[in-house]
């Protein structure tokens, strides 16, 4: 088991150029306790959930590229990339840019996109699902060939590049792992078992061993060794030593919800119970944890949690 850490919320980051010294501290910790990658959302409003649509929100890819010059080791990645926002060949090049100056660490994630409010505020085009789906579908194949073909050539119904330079290709060889967010049993789960490095889902336990059995059928079909995609979890942790406490911010955060549902949202309790429900998802085939923190606790939570959990599985 691996684990990395997101960072969804810049409201408490401070304002201006805090915001860079803040994210300073953030990613350097992390790499310092051992996380494997640290991760931040393609959005350019806040979503719902996590705060208000006025709040801050930095640009996922701008922020990676100066997160890289803070950094050495930790991976970084965009959790996920919104497929509509930009044209594949376009994030390809991004990509193969970043993975370059963080001398090989991009790792990336894209997704078919979800937040309708925020592209019509952005005068983004917003297709149906179904079309949103065929084009991530798409988009995967073109990020592939503009990482892996020089020059690369691609005429699909949605997207055509002929003659795509990307130089300097990516570092990583032969292109860096790509993982595709979203859990849509018939057509993202296929493109997954199709073109993808790794998956992300989201879910308690339960949830998660339906959707991995999901992605199991689709590899048998198009001839995929199920055992080469990395099934990664992204999930919300509460982590502190005092039991009582954390359950009273839950019960707090998520009072619309019913106590059995709040474990399709969260991980929480003492670093015990935390080691005890990761062991749940280790048990239904998640590889890779990938979680974000209570924000007015973040450093202290990744702290302990780095202490209490990643620990006991080096």
């Amino acid at each position: 088991m691996k684990f990395g850490v997101q960072h969804p919320n810049f409201s408490y980051d401070g304002t201006g150029s805090e915001i860079v010294d803040s994210l300073r501290r953030v990613v350097t910790q992390a790499e310092r306790l051992g996380f494997d990658s640290f991760w931040v959302m393609d959005h350019f409003h806040q979503i719902e959930h996590v705060g208000d649509p006025h709040e801050p929100m930095l640009e996922s890819w701008t922020t990676l590229s100066g997160l890289s010059g803070f950094t050495s080791k930790i991976r970084l990645g965009t959790l996920v990339t919104g497929n509509v926002y930009r044209h594949p060949s376009v994030v390809a090049k991004i990509g193969a840019t970043l993975d370059v100056l963080s001398k090989g660490r991009l790792f990336m994630g894209i997704g078919g996109a979800w937040n309708k409010d925020e592209s019509n505020a952005y005068g983004i085009p917003f297709p149906s699902t179904k079309e949103r789906l065929e084009r991530l579908d798409e988009a995967v194949q073109v990020i592939r060939k503009m990482w892996t073909e020089q020059p690369a050539n691609f005429n699909g119904h949605f997207y055509q590049i002929r003659g795509a330079y990307c130089n300097p290709l990516p570092i990583q060889k032969p292109h860096p792992p790509i993982l595709i967010g979203g859990s849509g049993e018939h057509r993202t789960l296929r493109t997954v078992a199709k073109y993808g490095d790794a998956c992300n889902l989201f879910g308690s336990p339960e949830t998660v061993k339906k959707k991995l059995a999901v992605l199991r059928d689709h590899c048998t079909v198009v001839g995929r060794d199920y055992g080469s995609i990395l099934k990664t979890k992204l999930g919300t942790v509460a982590i502190d030593k005092d039991r009582q406490a954390v359950e009273n911010r839950i019960a707090e955060t998520y009072k619309q919800f019913p106590e059995q549902m709040r474990r399709e949202f969260v991980i929480y309790g003492t670093p015990e119970d935390v080691r005890r429900q990761i062991e749940e998802f280790r048990n239904v085939g998640i590889e890779y944890l990938i979680v974000n923190f209570e924000a007015r606790q973040q450093l202290e939570a990744m702290d302990l949690f780095a202490d209490e959990v990643v620990s006991s599985y080096s």
